[in-house]
């Protein structure tokens, strides 16, 4: 019994894609380049630079990303830590501030003028603006009895600070009442607050004015 004809026809076309498959197959092989010995250079290349590119992107990123903040580049920014605080040093004047707030505002004000009939304003005052000797003794050992400070004349106690405040601490707030309000004399040094202080040494009694008259320019 004979195949039907449909079936010859579907035979045959399979065998010529077969056939077509095997020719496509053969030009292929032909136009394959041959196989080298050993292995090709070309990757392992390839691989170096994409390491070297890496590793020194990262070290870019390192230096210039601003902890890779979108939003901020600047390549001369700081790169301080978040919430580093910077010190700064405070100045002769900023520390005799609070020395002046603990000892002399009560009297002299935080105004510098003093108050009417009992206290003389530090404010364009001779006394204060005058002799280094002299304001620092007055600090040192007090003041008592009749001054006159700006053409009025006061009378009251001024109580001695030496044994309660340093020679740094004495300077300071020396050099604050010289440099505020407009004040502009030069700043006092704790090396000559501590030479006054040895040179009267042995001194017990408050100073008054005409003594310290006699005293400096």
């Amino acid at each position: 019994m004979s195949a039907p004809p449909d079936s010859n026809f579907r035979l045959e076309q399979a065998c010529a894609s077969d056939d077509s498959i095997q020719q496509v197959h053969a030009q292929l092989l032909k136009t394959k380049p041959e196989k080298t010995d050993g292995y090709s250079m070309f990757p392992l290349v390839l691989l170096g630079l994409m390491c070297t590119a890496v590793f020194f992107g990262s070290i870019y990123l390192a230096h210039y990303s601003l902890r890779f903040d979108p939003l901020v580049y600047n390549e001369h920014a700081s790169r301080e830590k978040p919430g580093a605080v910077k010190i700064v040093p405070l100045t002769r004047v900023q520390l005799g501030k609070k020395v002046f707030d603990l000892t002399c505002v009560t009297c002299h004000q935080a105004s510098g003028l003093g108050q009417a009939g009992l206290y003389p304003p530090l404010v364009d005052s001779e006394w204060a603006l005058g002799s280094e000797e002299r304001i620092i003794r007055i600090v040192l050992h007090g003041l008592n009895g009749l001054i006159k400070v700006k053409g009025t004349e006061f009378n009251n106690v001024m109580a001695p600070l030496g044994e309660t405040l340093k020679d740094e601490q004495i300077a300071n707030v020396l050099s604050y009442v010289r440099g505020t309000w407009g004040n502009a004399a030069p700043e006092v040094q704790p090396e000559t607050v501590a030479r006054v202080r040895a040179e009267t040494a042995g001194r017990k009694a408050f100073w008054t004015a005409p003594e310290l008259l006699t005293i400096g320019n």
